[in-house]
């Protein structure tokens, strides 16, 4: 494989041989719940949220008597319960113009469906909470006379956009719409219908009680979750679950497990034997372009970006010459680097003035997050790290470990520039694209100091067809 040298650098291998740890068999539930944790990110949940409901909903399931096919439909509509969750954070935030994720995490608590003492307290809490009185009175009175068609089309987005993404990864028409009913109430008060009762797809029954048991368990303890399931049976939930639900809760076995240290392996054994799906190239291929287009979603400001800076990647690395596989687990890298971002508020993203210092803090953790999420895909280790070190630069002054050249891999260093050029180059629906010229030159005012020059100039020579500068001559090339 070429090793292109410039300047005292080198665009070589990472000590950990690139592209050599894709396994040959990983299955589908291993890749989606690890790639769940960012689903939580964005809901404002614990990591493993999403992955503690998926317990305990298999258990009720199973407690129902439940068939195998009918589990291995419910295990991947728990698992992608927050596929659509991206979809209206913009929304959201524009409404209530305050933290959107803090909004999601505390309306868990929250009986949104009604109009009344209690709605009218999260309200107060949540909307314009760092606006001037005015404006935010202003904002109070909007919501409250708007509230039924704001909350019909922030749970109908969220559920369009969610079913659609269990269909496009292969999974049936049941697990698609027990994920686009997860908002619907036993009562009928739910949304995005209005469905009651036993009109509700019953595995939107499960989870909708599962994710409750969940967020109250982890806040409150086992006892507030009972009393919230007990609560609102009737109401939010189907009375037969939520006994089945006491009844495993008596027993101990609801709960068992769900704090392991070893959550991802115990979720994994709850799939049924009969329906494991091992994941093939392809598949996995899909699901890096799904959570890419949820990355993506949350906010006009990153439209297509993952997608951007995945086929410019690709160009760069075709440049250079790297085999299809390369190209391959790089374009991955590419497409879920920003999986982290999830976790900054659309009142950060899309905020039109600098940001100040612990806004900016907030910004420089979402690589440590793409790292945790990443890293718990068997085989993605690698990855996960080059992905992870999109901002880095090789003086030391990028985020968020201040990384140097020699701990850049030739995928980190593509991915600093594709990144880079993707932001400045694509439209964006507040200014439109920055001519190419101009972002040439904002990338090679910071080669080779920051940014690899020889990334830089095959960047270049893939938008323009010119022979790279850097590249004088054959000489500078060698094979590893």
């Amino acid at each position: 494989m070429p090793s292109f040298h410039m300047n005292g650098q080198s665009l070589s291998q990472s000590p950990a041989a690139e592209g050599q740890e894709n396994p040959t068999s990983i299955r589908m539930s291993e890749i989606v719940s690890a790639l769940s944790y960012a689903l939580d990110l964005t809901e404002g949940q614990p990591m493993g949220h999403s992955v503690r409901t998926c317990v305990i909903g298999m258990r009720i399931g199973e407690k129902l008597g439940l068939g195998i096919e009918d589990l291995s439909d419910l295990y991947y509509t728990l698992l992608l319960k927050d596929a659509g969750c991206s979809g209206n954070a913009s929304r959201l935030f524009h409404i209530i113009g305050a933290d959107e994720i803090r909004a999601k995490r505390n309306v868990k608590f929250t009986d949104w469906t009604r109009v009344g003492w209690e709605s009218l307290q999260y309200a107060i809490a949540h909307v314009g909470s760092d606006s001037p009185f005015l404006e935010r009175m202003q904002k109070l009175f909007h919501v409250a006379a708007n509230h039924q068609q704001n909350s019909t089309d922030l749970v109908k987005i969220r559920c369009e956009r969610g079913a659609s993404i269990s269909r496009h990864l292969g999974f049936s028409e049941h697990v698609a719409a027990g994920i686009y009913s997860l908002g619907e109430h036993w009562s009928g008060r739910g949304y995005p219908e209005n469905l009651q009762k036993t009109e509700i797809p019953i595995f939107s029954r499960i989870v909708s009680l599962s994710q409750t048991l969940d967020v109250y368990l982890t806040a409150r303890g086992p006892k507030a979750a009972i009393d919230a399931a007990r609560r609102h049976s009737g109401e939010w939930f189907d009375p037969e679950m939520v006994k089945a639900a006491i009844s495993l809760a008596r027993n101990g076995v609801l709960w068992s497990g769900v704090d392991s240290d070893s959550l991802i392996d115990r979720v994994g054994e709850l799939e049924p034997e009969k329906r494991r799906m091992t994941a093939t190239e392809e598949a996995i291929d899909n699901i890096c372009v799904a959570f890419a287009e949820v990355i993506d979603a949350k906010s006009p400001f990153t439209y297509r970006h993952s997608t951007g800076v995945a086929n410019t990647s690709g160009e760069i690395a075709r440049w250079f010459g790297m085999s299809v596989k390369e190209q391959k687990m790089l374009r991955r890298a590419a497409l879920l680097h920003d999986i982290g971002e999830l976790s900054v508020p659309n009142a950060i993203l899309e905020k039109p003035m600098k940001l100040n210092e612990e806004e900016w803090k907030v910004v420089k953790g979402h690589p440590y997050y793409t790292l945790q999420i990443l890293k718990k895909i068997p085989g993605f280790a690698r990855l996960s790290e080059d992905a992870a070190a999109h901002h880095e630069r090789l003086d030391g002054s990028g985020y968020w470990r201040g990384w140097r050249s020699d701990q850049l891999s030739r995928y980190a260093r593509i991915l600093a520039v594709a990144d880079i050029f993707d932001a400045l180059h694509a439209k964006r629906p507040y200014r439109d694209s920055m001519p190419i010229e101009k972002v040439f030159e904002i990338l090679r005012q910071d080669a080779p100091h920051a940014l690899d020059l020889p990334c830089v100039e095959a960047l270049i020579a893939s938008k323009t067809g010119a022979m790279p500068s850097a590249f004088r001559e054959p000489a500078i090339m060698d094979t590893v």
